[in-house]
């Protein structure tokens, strides 16, 4: 054994007898207080000038089985909130209009002072770690998307309705830079023991919400992330700490992380039991469809937004993959039938978003725009006939889904009308 793992060993083992015990330092500010005034310092913690407008819509997940199924007085039914992806950018989503979907409930207010993770299980020694622990652990920083396994369900009427923005469409996913610890090194310390084949991850509050995560994958690229975007954590996205497991469904991506066990057998939870298996209409489903499959769209021009005149726009998109890096994206602006190269943008991170541009001349007359991406692996984005085709199924059943439909990556399409004005025509 080198000095460096014998002298980590060494910490570890005095971090888990000391886990107990309140851990000595500088304290940390749970909040910034405004003036005496009463008014927030913008100074100490700046906002951005009142002219920005953007912000997330929608609601914080409460969509009628959380505790009750009768609506809330004045709260529309939905499942989150949506990221403003037509105003974007570059390729990382500022933490404030990050989408979020935390199932109904409220971002506890946990003092990371106090805060602690467990790993166990099928491990040689079990230990507990407080966040001081993490933070003087070996940190990766790395740049990855989150997507929800319902961003662009037909299911939803407002996805297919004209007036259907790029937020409306694709809002429910994001990219940040994440820094934190990578799994594999807790796993390594602590020893994982031969026959444990998954990690399951458990939230401390307010749900104890478990997800069950491949052995294979947790020892590959997920990290315990306590900083998002060179900060810390916000309380909406888990603050004082949550997993990234890049390129998986966001239900994966367990907020408010407070245990980690090794086991043979996934854990079974609710949502992997009824919540998230994909059913399909002859009855069967799958479980555990956690890769998110290449997905695009076109930000500008995109629904909603107004072209003032004919002639030269640079048409303008992102591009993501959970099979990893992006390769290609192919710009139509005859509703598919012919197919252009777009710029693929540096910079290119694995399971990240990708910017691409292409160069377009408008004559004016209606037009429909398409993108299509293609990763790594050479897994290309399909059209809405190709997926239904892939399943089985026709078309029409996508038009009238009776019901959430995941991994809805197909084409999207925008229409451009005489008038500059561009709508959803998404089964156009």
């Amino acid at each position: 054994m080198s000095s460096k793992k014998s002298d980590r060993r060494k910490f570890l083992k005095t971090s888990a007898a000391l886990a107990g015990l309140a851990v000595g330092g500088v304290p940390v500010a749970i909040g910034q207080a405004p003036s005496a005034s009463g008014v927030r310092d913008l100074h100490a913690y700046g906002e951005r000038s009142r002219f920005e407008t953007s912000i997330r819509t929608g609601n914080n997940g409460y969509f009628g089985n959380m505790r009750d199924d009768l609506p809330k007085p004045g709260v529309r039914r939905d499942i989150g909130l949506r990221a403003p992806l037509q105003d974007s950018m570059g390729i990382i989503t500022p933490a404030s209009v990050h989408y979020v979907i935390s199932h109904g409930y409220e971002p506890p207010a946990i003092n990371p002072m106090e805060h602690r993770l467990l790993v166990h299980g099928m491990v040689d020694h079990p230990l507990t770690f407080t966040m001081e622990d993490l933070k003087r652990l070996p940190s990766v920083s790395r740049v990855h998307f989150i997507e929800c396994r319902a961003n662009g369900d037909p299911a939803r009427l407002e996805r297919k309705m004209p007036n259907a923005t790029a937020q409306t469409t694709h809002g429910f996913s994001s990219c940040s830079v994440w820094t934190g610890v990578a799994l594999s090194t807790l796993l390594k310390d602590v020893g994982v023991k031969s026959g444990a084949t998954w990690v399951i991850a458990q939230s401390t509050k307010p749900d104890s919400h478990t997800k069950s995560i491949p052995m294979a994958k947790a020892m590959d690229d997920v990290l315990i992330a306590y900083g998002q975007n060179g900060e810390a954590v916000r309380p909406e996205h888990g603050y004082p700490l949550r997993l990234v497991v890049p390129g998986y469904e966001g239900i994966n991506n367990v907020k408010w992380l407070g245990m980690l066990r090794a086991a043979n057998e996934p854990y079974m939870d609710k949502r992997e039991t009824t919540d998230y298996p994909e059913l399909r209409p002859d009855g069967k489903a799958r479980w555990f469809n956690s890769e998110m499959g290449p997905n695009s769209v076109i930000t500008f021009p995109s629904g909603g937004q107004q072209l003032t005149g004919r002639g030269y726009y640079q048409i303008g998109g992102l591009a993501w993959s959970g099979g990893g890096a992006i390769r290609r994206v192919e710009v139509s602006i005859d509703g598919g039938r012919s197919w252009k190269d777009a710029e693929v943008q540096a910079p290119v991170h694995s399971k990240a978003f990708t910017r691409f541009g292409f160069g377009w001349n408008w004559n004016g007359q209606e037009t429909l725009l398409q993108s299509r991406s293609s990763d790594e692996r050479g897994d290309r984005q399909p059209t809405v006939a190709e997926m239904a085709k892939m399943w089985n199924l026709p078309v029409s059943y996508y038009e009238s889904a009776p019901f959430l439909i995941g991994h809805f990556c197909v084409i999207q399409t925008w229409k451009v009308l005489p008038d500059g004005s561009v709508q959803n025509a998404l089964f156009t």
